[in-house]
């Protein structure tokens, strides 16, 4: 089962790689959006939530995480656009190692929050006068990736997660295509009539979203949601790898150390949590 989790952060990253060469034509903003429209039809397809009926309340909640959830891609896009992978991954984990220790009194999961700060502490510092933009991107990611797994505990509440969660891309990507498809437009409105831009688009939404959201349904059936958890920490590593297999990002010896010391924070703080089937792959 481990194994299988694998080869879904490789599907994950891969995408995310992908996603870096298409911002050679293409805004990263609009990336986002075509990784969410292609995942939201792919989810669509595979869950088929018209089937159930659905409540204001509980179209509302999905909307919000949907919203959510692609702001989340967005902005670990343009961080991604600005710094290396690994570290924009590594930075934005603060986000749900925060949330954990805040819903826990175990000192341990404190512990796990200072150890993950120092380390972003330090994978900042290191970008801080190459680009803080990147970094400030990575932070905002990281921020609505917190609300990601809040909001994900509601819509876990009023319904199916997974329903809400294509219900939910599919109604964020349609609002959220004025504010990004326009100035895409003004910018370069070519890349939109490119098959290219929407064939890697396709790819990025089905290998970053709908093949290892799959993959983690597979995973968590088999080793449950606490030695999931664990399984975490393999993310940052996984996307420090395919940064330098796929993109040539050589990581330097402080970004190691901190990509290393967030890894380590989120093995501290792997427990038993009914959050932990959705925290890890909507991010990238």
């Amino acid at each position: 089962m481990p194994l299988v989790f694998v080869v879904g952060a490789i599907s994950q990253y891969v995408g995310a790689a992908i996603g870096v060469f298409l911002f050679e034509t293409t805004e990263p903003a609009t990336v986002a959006w075509l990784r969410a429209t292609a995942a939201a039809v792919a989810l669509m397809a595979w869950r088929r939530p018209w089937r159930r009926r659905w409540t204001r309340r509980q179209v509302l909640a999905a909307a919000m995480f949907g919203l959510v959830t692609v702001a989340m891609n967005i902005s670990i896009y343009e961080a991604i656009a600005r710094i290396p992978l690994g570290t924009a991954v590594a930075i934005e984990f603060i986000g749900p190692t925060t949330v954990a220790a805040l819903g826990s009194r175990r000192r341990r999961d404190f512990a796990a929050v200072a150890l993950a700060a120092s380390g972003v502490l330090l994978l900042a510092g290191v970008e801080f006068e190459a680009n803080l933009t990147g970094v400030l991107f990575a932070l905002l990611s990281a921020a609505m990736w917190a609300g990601y797994i809040l909001l994900g505990k509601r819509v876990a509440d009023t319904g199916d997660g997974l329903d809400s969660l294509a219900v939910g891309m599919a109604l964020a990507a349609v609002v959220l295509a004025p504010a990004v498809l326009v100035p895409q437009a003004r910018i370069d409105a070519s890349v939109f009539a490119e098959p290219r831009t929407w064939l890697l688009g396709l790819c990025i939404g089905l290998l970053s979203t709908a093949i290892p959201y799959a993959l983690d349904q597979v995973v968590l059936v088999g080793i449950g949601s606490a030695k999931f958890a664990l399984l975490l920490a393999l993310l940052p590593a996984t996307a420090t790898l395919i940064g330098l297999a796929v993109l040539r990002q050589v990581p330097t010896a402080p970004e190691v150390v901190g990509v290393s010391m967030v890894v380590a924070a989120l093995v501290l703080s792997a427990r038993e949590s009914p959050e932990s089937r959705a925290e890890a792959r909507q991010s990238i």
